[in-house]
């Protein structure tokens, strides 16, 4: 049995996470202890149940410890199974990290699964549905994986209550990512979006990112949006478009969420900043999306290697965790929240 410190790097649900993806995925059982352990509310939360109980159902799993604030968990799968799946969450945390938790094992099955989550879809801390809808999904599809997801409602914090369809098809071959030439991005789209709040508070998220803009890049296109959701939000999404003919769509894409109090304009700086700062890094990846294809990577027959415009404790913790399961070697040079390199060399077949 592999056994996991929940409280090693960043200490938080991503361990928890990773290990349950990869415990499917290889077919060994995995013991987690210390599960965040330093966090204001240690323990397994909503949330996390969530992905214990989805990672369960699609594995048929036995499962020890699986309690509200438990911070050990023994989980040993079964055979996986495809098939149709509704997970939900009675709280707003995150239904993209549910589904990014089981994606890759119903992914690599042989069959088309489809899921539905609820719970929340625009949360903090977590990448929003249009984060992986504008800047995962893409860089996966490139890579061989085959999925639709939509947007049936949004969730924003605190109320949640979002809920997000996917259907996954069958993944054959898994593309390594080759990119550590400097990107050239002369190119911002995004999306200002707002649910039930005046649509004038997207509009002036969408003026103040452009101000913000204009000195940096030739062309900016960001859309408005007025979508359905159980309860008031605003979102800005903004991504750095690198356009390729036949290489990955690389680039990198930041957000921020608006909330009681914090004017539309302080809503796009915070997404301004880092898209600028990204950009300036030359970087082929952006921090969030550098943790979230390293798994997929380490599954690839060849050697991968990227850039980000930041090493984050995310990162090195994923890194961790995946050498706990898998015979890759993971390499990552760079000082911590500044630009590196990742490279990974899978064993010699």
């Amino acid at each position: 049995m592999i056994q996991i410190n929940g409280a090693l790097g960043e200490g938080g649900g991503q361990v928890l996470r990773t290990a349950l993806t990869l415990s499917i995925l290889t077919q060994q059982a995995v013991r987690i202890s210390n599960i965040r352990l330093r966090r204001p509310k240690p323990g397994l939360q909503a949330q996390h149940l969530a992905c214990v109980d989805a990672a369960a159902s699609i594995s048929r799993a036995t499962v020890e410890g699986a309690s509200r604030e438990s911070t050990k968990l023994v989980f040993q799968p079964g055979k996986i199974r495809t098939g149709r799946f509704h997970f939900e969450i009675n709280t707003a945390g995150s239904a993209c990290l549910v589904l990014q938790t089981i994606f890759l094992p119903l992914s690599l099955a042989g069959s088309t699964s489809t899921v539905s989550i609820s719970g929340g879809t625009h949360v903090p801390w977590s990448p929003s549905y249009h984060y992986l809808a504008y800047q995962w999904l893409p860089v996966l599809t490139w890579m061989g994986f085959s999925a639709e997801i939509n947007l049936q409602q949004a969730g924003f914090y605190p109320r949640g209550g979002g809920v997000i369809r996917a259907t996954l098809h069958p993944c054959h071959r898994i593309q390594p990512l080759q990119a550590d030439e400097p990107l050239k991005t002369a190119q911002i789209e995004g999306i200002s979006m707002v649910s039930n709040l005046e649509k004038s508070i997207a509009e002036r998220q969408k003026r103040q990112a452009t101000l913000r803009l204009l000195p940096h890049f030739a062309s900016i296109r960001i859309k408005i949006a007025e979508i359905p959701a159980a309860s008031p939000g605003t979102h800005l999404l903004l991504k750095a478009v690198s356009h390729s003919a036949d290489g990955p769509p690389l680039g990198g894409c930041y957000s921020s969420l608006g909330q009681r109090g914090k004017p539309a304009e302080r809503v796009a700086d915070e997404a301004v900043d880092p898209i600028i700062n990204y950009v300036q890094s030359g970087a082929s990846v952006d921090r969030f999306l550098a943790d979230q294809i390293l798994l997929p990577l380490a599954l690839a027959k060849s050697p991968s290697w990227f850039t980000t415009d930041a090493i984050t404790t995310h990162l090195l913790t994923n890194a961790e965790v995946i050498r706990a399961f898998l015979p890759v070697q993971i390499n990552i040079e760079g000082q911590m929240d500044s630009p590196g390199r990742v490279s990974l060399q899978p064993p010699a077949s």
